[in-house]
């Protein structure tokens, strides 16, 4: 795992990621985990996600956010 030294804040990237359209329609965000350590931090970008009440799905190298708030159900 690449380690990357503690970020600095950076609203303007974290403003930019959950002002997409995909927030008010209940779509999906997907962002590189590298790109979310280098410019927020996993743990703020949890918290981002948690404050909110979507979802945070690690899939590989790839953070997918479920911008719905509804129950879960996993299929397969």
């Amino acid at each position: 795992m690449q380690m990357f030294p503690p970020p600095m804040p950076n609203p303007k990237w974290c403003d930019a990621i959950f002002g997409a359209k995909a927030i008010g329609k209940g779509g999906v965000i997907r962002r590189a985990v590298l790109d979310v350590e280098r410019e927020i931090g996993r743990a703020a970008f949890e918290r981002e996600v948690r404050n909110r009440g979507f979802h945070l799905v690690e899939v590989g190298s790839q953070f997918i956010v479920l911008c719905n708030t509804g129950a879960i159900k996993l299929i397969c």
